[in-house]
Order: structure tokens, then sequence, then C-alpha cells
């Protein structure tokens, strides 16, 4: 008799297949923060605490300080995010992640391509246009931030990195930690500063509309990813729940 079971996943080997597109959705985050902050006049899309921080200033007449930008950023990010996490609710998969959360991250990955596209082709962006790529930018973000909760790996939000930053130093070594998920940490970390780095250079040697569409691309194949490390998910446990039922059989 084969009393050989198929061993069930464990959290650390499903986070795995997730953090490869978590980390590239990082990278997409931080070149569209890059546009917004460069080439739509100093706001923020994905970091709302520069965009509170901002507002702050604003509010006291810090000069130069666009406080109407901040404050449509503010606004269309947590509406992105209230709609998105309407729109998810209550779905369930085999997967940590559900079929409404991938598609509203195609979504929002086709949504920041159609902007990137219609933004070159309209060219330099007279004040309301501005303000309103900012708005969908900021409402994209939103909704990506509350779309990949559900893949549930720490440390990896995809929008901010300063919980990341602290995490990583209370549990080092240096600290008298044990240095877990280190790398992790830093991915996130490193993956945010290349995606403002790409960013600026793209902005610096092209145009903001060149540089959003390079993070449109990026997060399509972070998207495609996540898809593959769902089906790969789901399957395992699939294989997993056949080889308990077939020892429950001959058993």
């Amino acid at each position: 008799m084969n009393t050989r079971r198929s061993a069930p996943l464990q959290p650390a080997a499903i986070d795995r297949r997730y953090l490869v597109s978590l980390l590239l959705l990082t990278v997409s985050t931080g070149v569209i923060d890059a546009v917004s902050y460069l080439a739509l006049d100093r706001v923020f899309t994905g970091n709302m605490t520069g965009n509170v921080l901002f507002i702050g200033f604003g509010l006291v007449g810090v000069a130069d300080i666009p406080l109407l930008n901040n404050t449509i950023a503010l606004l269309a990010f947590v509406l992105g995010a209230v709609l998105c996490s309407r729109v998810v609710r209550g779905h369930s998969h085999e997967s940590r992640l559900p079929t409404a959360n991938l598609v509203m991250l195609v979504l929002v990955a086709v949504l920041s391509t159609v902007l990137a596209l219609v933004w070159w082709g309209i060219g330099d962006l007279p004040e309301p246009a501005l303000l309103v790529v900012t708005a969908l930018l900021a409402i994209v973000m939103g909704a990506q931030a509350i779309a990949v909760r559900s893949a549930g790996v720490a440390d990896v939000t995809t929008i901010v990195v300063t919980s990341t930053l602290a995490n990583l130093a209370a549990d080092s070594h240096l600290a008298g930690g044990t240095g877990d998920r280190a790398w992790r940490r830093l991915g996130a970390v490193v993956a945010m500063g290349l995606g403002a780095v790409i960013g600026a250079l793209l902005i610096r040697f092209a145009v903001g509309p060149v540089a959003l569409l390079a993070a449109a691309v990026i997060m399509l194949v972070a998207v495609f990813l996540l898809a593959l490390a769902r089906r790969a998910e789901r399957n395992a446990k699939r294989r997993s729940a056949d080889g308990v039922a077939s020892v429950g059989a001959s058993a």
C-alpha cells in the first residue's frame, strides 16, 4: 500500500512564487512616481506619504508647492483604492489571488498603457489635462495597492518602502535580530529605487509619456508573471489534495 502523501505548500514557498512579480510592480511604481513628480509638477501618484507632506507645506504657503495637484492625487488614490476594494471584496480562489484581483491588475496595466499612448499623442499637457493625467495615475496606483494585497507577501506592498526599511533595520543582525526576510526587504527597496532611476533617465533623455509607457510595460510583465504564479499555486494545491485523497482511498 502506497502511503506517500504530497507535501503541502509552505507559506514561504508560495511567497517565492509571487515575489518576482511584486518586485516588478514595485519597479513600475518607482517609474510612475518619477513620472508624476518630474513630469507632472512635483506630485506623487503612488507615494501618498509625500503628498500628505506636500499638502501640509502648501497649506502654510510654502512656495512652489502645487497644493491642488497633490490634493487631487491624494483623493484620486483613495478613490482608486475604494473602487478596487468594492470590486474584489468577497471573492476567493484556490490560489491566494482571486480572479477579480487579477482582472483589476490587468485593467490597471492596460489603463496605464493607454494613458501613456494618449499623452504621447497629445504632447505637452495644458494644466487641465495635466490634472486629469495625475488623477488617473493616482487611481491606477490606489487600485493596484488593493489588488495585490491578497498575494500576502509581507514587506512588498509595491507602493511604499518606509515600513519595509524599518523592519529591515529592526530585524537586522546589527539590531540583535535574526535577519529574517532581509533579502526580500532589501529587494523591495532596491526595486523602488531602480524604478525611480529608470523613470528619471527616460524623462531626462526622452519624455514623460515614454517613461510612463515603460512603467506600463513592466506592469504588464508583472501581471503576466502573477497569473503564472497563481496557476502554479493552484495546480500544486490540487496535486496535494489529489495525493491526500489517493492515500485515503487506498487506506
